[in-house]
């Protein structure tokens, strides 16, 4: 176990996690209660989120910055925290794009991929809870693989909307509008795999 001074880098891995989990909620809530004409609330409410995520990120660093004794690889805790950070941000392009590009409804395709990433997410929360003991976690392993699997998943997800867009819709317009909001969702599972990758080499790194 981390001694009691370096608990502060494991404790903020996983409250950047848990601000993805809340970032994919609202973004699952706002596809599940799709409003075109409400969706600057919903903005507002996830770039809280976001720059939450990015005020634990910033106060990680300047204690980085500081610190002789490090519980694991400086290199490996700036990867982490720079996965964690583009979770979030990921997230929350996919509520830009609908809001900039005007979406009026939602295509059928998109609650399974936006469950996808929800899905990730809490895996990834989880994850980092393990990663508090990574030593000696029974399940750390196991949950890299989970989020891995999910985002094999995603990019499956992804093939069939672009599939069914490209024959289904025949306005151009649209065509290119849904295109990027499935390679934006598509990127918000990557950007969790990112996160279970950077664990594993962190793990790797330091036992």
């Amino acid at each position: 176990m981390a001694k009691k001074q370096d608990t502060f880098y494991f404790d903020t891995f996983a409250l950047c996690a848990k601000h993805a989990v809340e970032a994919a909620a609202i973004l699952k809530r706002c596809i599940s209660e799709y409003d075109p004409d409400n969706l600057s609330p919903v903005l507002d409410e996830i770039h809280r989120t976001e720059h939450d995520a990015d005020m634990k990120k910033h106060e990680l660093m300047n204690v980085l910055a500081k610190a002789f004794i490090t519980p694991i690889e400086r290199d490996d805790i700036i990867l982490l925290s720079q996965c964690l950070d583009e979770v979030v941000d990921q997230i929350e392009d996919v509520v830009l794009r609908l809001y900039c590009d005007n979406v009026r409804s939602i295509r059928p395709e998109m609650p399974a991929a936006v469950d996808v990433v929800e899905r990730c997410c809490i895996e990834m929360e989880k994850m980092m809870d393990d990663f508090r003991d990574f030593k000696h976690s029974s399940t750390l392993k196991e949950r890299i693989i989970s989020i891995n699997t999910m985002e094999e998943e995603a990019d499956r997800l992804f093939i069939e909307s672009m599939r069914n867009i490209h024959t289904t819709e025949t306005d151009p317009l649209q065509i290119i509008i849904w295109r990027d909001i499935f390679r934006y969702l598509e990127q918000c599972a990557d950007a969790c795999e990112h996160v279970a990758d950077a664990c594993e080499k962190a793990y790797m790194n330091n036992t």
